[in-house]
């Protein structure tokens, strides 16, 4: 999948330092070898709020971690996007293939949707394997059906019994090779069974053994009363643009109100699209892209940059192209 960059912009967007991992040409660098996994329970260990940006490709996963941030999260809605289909729609295969190239561009933990963990306890089992062996950090597993339905989109979600959900949290944990692993359930019962349904999941998942719940609270009422009532590190979605107006939140009132890390699905797929519309628009309307000549010179050397280019020069200039 190639070496890995450490590379950094400061608050202005000025590229600080792309300075490659040589370890294999023997040069010293300053590079950071803890593990993904242990950076994640790291992440978890202290007391900040962790913001996990939804990314869909290597290249998103390695702009934000050149901007500071600390962990990504590849969801099932961006991912779907990106395959230009729906997240139900999506093969265990394309997943840990997104998960392997990602997790091989940045440093920073990933996070992965893994749905509903593709069927039974025995699926989830294979789907946990795959992912962990991905280079994912963690992963959430929901309790909605399988097939999961594309109607969720609208707020229509099938959940499975609890303890089918049990079981398969149970087979999750037992698939790990690695303890440092990340677990997470996800109840999706809230909006059809109820507040206090999901409440009851959330600990009753907690207790089963996962380390996180993520939860859909239908209200800013309920998005406040969950964390008091549910006995462990909460996890949300930010889902920027929801049909279902559900709470969003700041970085600050997630950490007030007591939740431990939400998910961003569209705060970058849904500008980026617009963009897109913009410049293609007008290309076929007035013929030009309507960037700027002078500013996209800056801009295409940050995305070498971001790649590596120089670094790939300077091998070929020592072996090829002497």
């Amino acid at each position: 999948m190639g070496q890995r960059h450490e590379i950094r912009w400061n608050e202005k967007g000025k590229l600080l330092t792309s300075a490659l991992d040589r370890r294999s040409t023997g040069e010293h660098t300053n590079v950071d070898n803890t593990s993904p996994l242990k950076k994640f329970r790291a992440l978890m260990a202290r007391p900040k709020f962790i913001p996990a940006l939804g990314i869909w490709d290597p290249y998103t996963a390695r702009v934000a971690e050149a901007l500071g941030m600390e962990c990504v999260h590849i969801g099932g809605y961006q991912l779907g996007a990106h395959y230009v289909t729906s997240e139900p729609l999506l093969t265990l295969t394309e997943l840990a293939w997104t998960t392997r190239y990602v997790t091989s561009a940045v440093k920073i933990p990933v996070v992965v949707d893994a749905g509903a963990g593709y069927g039974e306890p025995l699926h989830v089992m294979r789907c946990v394997r795959e992912l962990e062996k991905a280079g994912a950090a963690a992963i959430h597993i929901e309790d909605q059906i399988y097939p999961k339905r594309v109607h969720y989109h609208k707020g229509v979600e099938h959940v499975i019994p609890r303890g089918e959900m049990v079981a398969k949290i149970k087979a999750a944990l037992a698939a790990r090779s690695n303890p440092d692993f990340f677990i997470m359930a996800r109840t999706d019962s809230m909006r059809t069974d109820g507040f206090a349904e999901g409440v009851a999941r959330a600990n009753l998942y907690l207790e089963a053994g996962a380390e996180m719940v993520m939860i859909f609270p239908n209200t800013m009422e309920e998005a406040r009363r969950a964390p008091k009532e549910i006995n462990g590190p909460l996890a949300y979605t930010n889902s920027e643009g929801n049909k279902l107006r559900r709470p969003l939140f700041s970085v600050q009132e997630f950490e007030e109100v007591g939740y431990k890390l939400s998910t961003y699905p569209t705060a970058l797929l849904c500008p980026v699209t617009q963009t897109l519309k913009r410049v293609i628009t007008n290309l076929k309307t007035k013929g030009v892209s309507g960037n700027d000549p002078e500013e996209m010179i800056p801009w295409r050397k940050e995305v070498e940059d971001l790649i590596g280019l120089e670094e790939y020069y300077r091998i070929e200039s020592e072996t090829v192209e002497r």
